[in-house]
């Protein structure tokens, strides 16, 4: 059965519900369907947010009121949050968990829920639907807020898009509008051991993930708390994290050595996600076997095509941030900070990103880091800072009639 989250009034009454937007899984939905004003037709999300919480739960009970200043005054058409740390999906223990609704069969976590609506039936929130994908148990887990005048085509939560599954602890939203493919994830931390099992946990979703950015058919827009710094600029001490250590603990491998988002074979294998794709053509060396007729040449063009220019464009990855800002910014060109005190106070890392596909890159207007300095400034409780994404409108977009607001 369908459910969808409403606001809760004051004296905890439930609300009236409303049909929601076809889309992969019934979205929770907080707020009313009068908000967010009404979108010009054709009219597509062009000011992205993302922001690890460090659980979504424990900030609405103490850093709301300031991030949702932020937020007001930013404005975003989307937002996109991960590590919902305490927000279990729906569901007694022993049964089928409902990833795309909060637990409420305990007095706790109807307490939990109700914090929840709360939060999100005040302003500016409640001028967004909302998508969960959350984990069985208190980890992970994902959330997307867009507007309610941008209505997408189509809401997934798998990395295979046909399948109606969330993707394990919650990892994945892909929300699909007429001209692109919003994709927000959490990835899985490397970890510091081979032997427990997170090294390959990590190299499995990066080969899922290379294989998904090789398939799609849209303009992407990928963001979310990538779990990796890609080179030296993207962390503050390259050689503190490059040594790092767990007690001690060396991996067998030298590439695995060091601080979990800084090894080095995370750093190759996220650049081929970015830079592979670029070399997409019939150049690789492949077994052609003969077809009468035929020459080995034609053989070949009528097995692996060249892509289409637009194609190519289509799987070239462009580091949004980097793209504007070139130069090491030691305040704040970095979303991750370490704790204030102890050996981390002052080192950060730079792992949660806006990734779009080249032909959008044009259309770059900023990205932004919202937090500064070793205090954790613009943090808002969590020990990531937001990041933003504004983007131009497209050619075909239609723009306001002169005097609207």
């Amino acid at each position: 059965m369908k459910r969808f989250f409403q606001p809760v009034p004051k004296d905890g009454s439930p609300a009236k519900k409303r049909p929601a937007a076809d889309s992969g899984d019934a979205p929770a939905v907080a707020g009313d369907a009068g908000g967010g004003g009404e979108g010009s037709p054709g009219e597509e999300p062009r000011k992205f947010l993302t922001w690890n919480a460090n659980s979504l739960l424990l900030r609405m009970k103490s850093d709301w009121p300031a991030f949702s200043q932020f937020v007001a005054r930013l404005d975003p058409d989307v937002i996109c949050v991960q590590q919902e740390v305490r927000m279990p999906a729906a569901g007694s223990k022993g049964a089928p968990k409902n990833p795309s609704e909060l637990k409420d069969d305990t007095s706790s976590s109807r307490g939990e829920k109700q914090v929840v609506l709360r939060a999100l039936s005040s302003s500016p929130f409640k001028d967004y639907r909302v998508w969960w994908s959350l984990s069985d148990s208190k980890y992970a887990g994902t959330a997307m807020f867009i507007k309610k005048k941008f209505e997408p085509k189509k809401v997934s939560f798998n990395l295979d898009r046909t399948s109606s599954k969330h993707e394990s602890d919650g990892r994945v939203i892909i929300a699909e509008f007429e001209s692109f493919i919003l994709l927000n994830t959490y990835a899985p931390n490397n970890g510091w051991k081979e032997e427990e099992n997170s090294f390959q946990r990590r190299r499995k979703w990066d080969k899922r993930m290379l294989e998904f950015v090789q398939q799609v058919d849209k303009p992407l827009i990928w963001c979310g708390d990538l779990n990796v710094s890609h080179e030296e600029i993207d962390v503050s001490h390259p050689d503190f994290f490059s040594s790092a250590k767990l007690n001690g603990y060396t991996p067998p491998n030298k590439e695995d050595c060091g601080q979990p988002g800084f090894t080095l074979a995370e750093r190759r294998r996220f650049g081929n996600i970015l830079s592979q794709n670029r070399s997409m053509k019939t150049t690789e060396k492949r077994p052609v076997h003969a077809i009468p007729g035929f020459s080995k040449k034609c053989v070949e063009h009528l097995l692996w095509p060249e892509l289409k220019s637009d194609q190519a464009t289509l799987r070239k990855l462009v580091d949004a941030y980097r793209h504007l800002h070139k130069e090491k910014d030691m305040d704040c060109g970095f979303s991750w900070s370490g704790h204030p005190i102890g050996k981390y106070r002052g080192k950060r890392m730079r792992i949660d990103y806006f990734i779009v596909s080249e032909q959008l890159k044009d259309r770059i207007i900023s990205c932004e880091m919202h937090g500064h300095g070793i205090e954790l400034e613009g943090f808002y409780g969590s020990d990531h800072c937001p990041v933003s994404l504004e983007l131009s409108k497209a050619a075909a977009e239609p723009s306001k009639p002169t005097g609207s607001s």
